[in-house]
């Protein structure tokens, strides 16, 4: 609002943002609008909470994803999250498994910090770097080859110039840290492909032979602290490269995931919401692969599902619903968007567990019940791969089980 522009100093004559929008009326005035790295004007003009209260948040995040069935996540966040995650967990306080991740351009402080205090324990780990290629469809300013259908003139845009996402990504992934970024649209997307590429070919993640293979016998610690502290920059080295999103992919760049060992780091509900207006922005072709669950599947490559929270709910059961079904929000397709997309009850399992779990190095420990593994298990009300698939929006959590600990139980407190 006009208020908090004026208080963050963001008037007429505030500069454009690179990588970012501020949108203005004919006179150049904000209408309080800001994409992106824009939204920056007004964030830092915002406190930071304190400690008490960023803790109190954490303690409220983690039990709502503990009622609705989340054991683990891995946390896009910043040096002020993880210093939170650590003293909860000097508290035996957590009782959501972290991976911390923070922002690529940091990597140098994220070396120190694993020099310093090592990669973590079961409960909370480090080592991860989240990085931005471009923006959303919603925003436009995903960064497209071909302009967005309803405004011909707009491609999107780069949030961040993608030869400093180069040279970082070069940078860490020499340090042993573990990459993701963050791309949306095709040009952003194939940008990124070619960014992995040249860190040697195949060198992100080894392929299983078989949608339902046991996991590797032998794992690189989550990361491993001689990864994290600057080992080897080979292209042998597993480094389980992950593209968060990779919502709008060009059929040619499908099976570059599997050639390269990129991790397809996905988001079904955003399939059943974007959905609903996705081809009134990049038509009716590019919608084909959009959220391309089963050609990337087809393809040979892996999925990890998870959900983007905050940006929408952190409920698996219904990203479950989402990738099965495609059953857009506003009850406009039956028969599911894009339905060639679809996949199976057992395959969205999979990528919301086992293959989640292997994204952050953890499939030696998680994301299967086996016998020595941890007991992080979740209830539910019923069995989703016998019940029709329209019927798994319904489904619900009865509880949650985290290190053999009942950490929600429907109808109860944690």
């Amino acid at each position: 609002n006009s208020a908090a522009l004026e208080l963050a100093g963001v008037d007429a004559d505030t500069p454009d943002v690179d990588g970012g929008e501020i949108v203005r009326d004919g006179e150049r005035r904000p209408t309080g609008i800001l994409k992106d790295n824009a939204m920056a004007l007004v964030a830092s003009a915002v406190p930071a909470p304190g400690e008490a209260l960023r803790d109190r948040q954490v303690r409220a995040a983690m039990a709502y994803v503990a009622s609705n069935g989340v054991t683990t996540v891995h946390d896009m966040g910043s040096f002020a999250d993880m210093a939170a995650y650590r003293r909860l967990h000097a508290d035996d306080a957590l009782i959501t498994r972290i991976y911390s991740v923070v922002p690529l351009a940091e990597w140098q402080t994220l070396v120190q910090e694993v020099a310093a205090n090592g990669t973590g324990d079961e409960w909370l780990r480090i080592g991860g770097l989240k990085g931005f290629m471009d923006g959303s469809l919603g925003s436009h300013t995903a960064a497209f080859f071909e302009p967005f259908t309803d405004t011909p003139d707009d491609r999107g845009l780069y949030v961040s110039d993608p030869a400093d996402v180069r040279e970082w990504v070069a940078a860490a992934d020499g340090a042993g840290l573990h990459v993701m970024i963050h791309a949306i649209g095709d040009r952003a997307i194939d940008e990124l492909l070619d960014i992995y590429a040249e860190l040697g070919a195949g060198a992100g993640a080894e392929r299983p032979a078989e949608r339902g293979a046991e996991p590797a016998a032998t794992s690189t610690a989550a990361p491993g602290a001689e990864r994290a502290s600057g080992g080897d920059a080979g292209a042998s080295r597993e480094r389980r490269l992950r593209m968060e999103h990779a919502q709008h992919i060009r059929p040619a760049d499908i099976p570059r995931f599997t050639e390269l060992g990129v991790i397809a780091s996905m988001q079904p509900y955003h399939a059943i919401d974007d959905g609903r207006w996705a081809e009134a922005v990049i038509g009716p072709e590019r919608i084909q692969t959009t959220y391309a669950f089963r050609s990337l599947l087809d393809a040979g490559a892996r999925l990890a599902f998870g959900s983007d929270w905050p940006v929408a709910p952190a409920t698996p059961l219904e990203g479950i619903y989402a990738a099965v079904t495609r059953r857009t929000l506003d009850g406009a397709t039956p028969d599911g968007w894009v339905p060639e997309q679809e996949i199976t009850v057992e395959e969205a399992l999979r990528a919301y567990t086992a293959d989640a779990a292997y994204a952050s190095f953890d499939e030696d420990r998680k994301g299967m019940l086996r016998p020595g593994w941890l007991a992080d298990m979740v209830l539910v009300d019923r069995d989703l791969t016998a019940v029709p698939p329209e019927t798994l929006g319904d489904a619900r959590v009865l509880a949650t089980i985290v290190g053999g600990e009942v950490v929600f139980e429907a109808g109860g407190e944690p």
